[in-house]
């Protein structure tokens, strides 16, 4: 079941509150002994997190099917970079890493419990056995928050962002368990950065283009790849060939370059191969890093957006060299125990 983005959080009777979680989303099936983990797209992910299916084992019911997220607690909040670095081929890495940054899993839904199906039951009634069959977790496994007050919501939106979560998720207590369905809302931050555009890349259906490439400097001085933004419409892609081509052209030294001088410090490059996505052409087309544009964020992931940004506009009224890090507003960490305490 998906959610639909909202600019506001919603009020009214029979609306139950969530903190979002940034991690994973993860369908738990347990048979007994037996324990699998599954992608939202139905992506296997037993063996990326061995430790979690024993703590599956030792803290859910007997048979069940639960919805929820895998995320990993580090010391700054949750750390969706140290989730990424467990899509590996190689199981010595990964039982390495279930070891050093072990993962948890938070639990928000109940789909099935023994041999009764409860996806046509109302999510009220989904919470409170969810609620009795996960009252004595311990362990890695948890219950997320949930709340009918909305000044409860509005204070989880704002202080519990610096700790990793990124918004806020209403449901219906009547509402059934609707696959593929928008019938949740979210509620996600927004900000707005001023960042270089040094390359793009070319739509799947050529001639056009897809996405954007953004960097901001640090303080070293180095432009770093931070994202992507992409939210053209066909005619703007097509647009946007003839507005880069004089940027394309006289592109040396470029920051990006895939050799750097010796004894110079490298920036990050786009075009690392996506764990998701093997076959997926990450190539970009370099250009002059003199334009800039605004874009809207929801919050960082270490030092890169976490999502795809939208454009808002050009700013051929900034000075590129002016477009770093120090922009960006910073959320103060929260304290991730007490989201868990909660």
């Amino acid at each position: 079941m998906l959610a639909k983005a909202s600019a506001t959080l919603p009020e009214g009777e029979g609306l139950v509150y969530e903190p979002k979680w940034d991690g994973f989303r993860c369908i738990v099936f347990r048979d007994g002994d037996e324990v699998e983990l599954g992608s939202r797209n139905e992506r296997p992910l037993t063996r990326y997190f061995p430790e979690l299916v024993a703590e599956c084992r030792a803290h859910l019911p007997a048979r069940c099917v639960v919805d929820g997220e895998v995320v990993i607690a580090g010391p700054d909040g949750l750390d969706f970079e140290a989730l990424l670095a467990r899509i590996h081929p190689a199981q010595s890495r990964i039982d390495r890493l279930a070891a050093e940054t072990p993962a948890s899993f938070v639990a928000f839904d109940l789909l099935a419990l023994g041999d009764e199906d409860l996806r046509g039951a109302p999510f009220a009634e989904r919470r409170r056995l969810l609620e009795s069959a996960l009252g004595g977790l311990g362990g890695a496994v948890h219950l997320t928050p949930a709340t009918r007050d909305v000044a409860v919501a509005r204070d989880w939106f704002s202080r519990f962002e610096g700790a990793g979560l990124d918004g806020v998720v209403v449901k219906q207590e009547g509402l059934a368990y609707l696959e593929d369905k928008r019938v949740m809302t979210k509620v996600k931050h927004e900000r707005r950065a001023d960042c270089v555009v040094a390359g793009f890349r070319w739509h799947a259906s050529g001639g056009r283009v897809g996405s954007l490439l953004l960097g901001l400097y640090d303080a070293s001085g180095h432009l770093q790849h931070v994202g992507v933004t992409a939210s053209f419409t066909d005619r703007r892609r097509l647009e946007l060939v003839e507005e880069l081509a004089p940027y394309r052209t006289g592109v040396e030294d470029h920051p990006w370059a895939a050799q750097r001088p010796a004894g110079e410090a490298p920036s990050r490059r786009p075009g690392a191969q996506s764990r998701w996505n093997q076959g997926k052409d990450l190539s970009f087309e370099p250009l002059r890093p003199e334009l800039v544009c605004e874009v809207s964020y929801d919050h960082l992931q270490g030092d890169r957006f976490r999502h795809a940004t939208t454009f808002r506009r050009w700013r051929p009224d900034r000075d590129p060299a002016s477009c770093r890090y120090d922009q960006l507003e910073a959320a103060v960490p929260a304290e991730l125990a007490e989201v868990f305490a909660s």
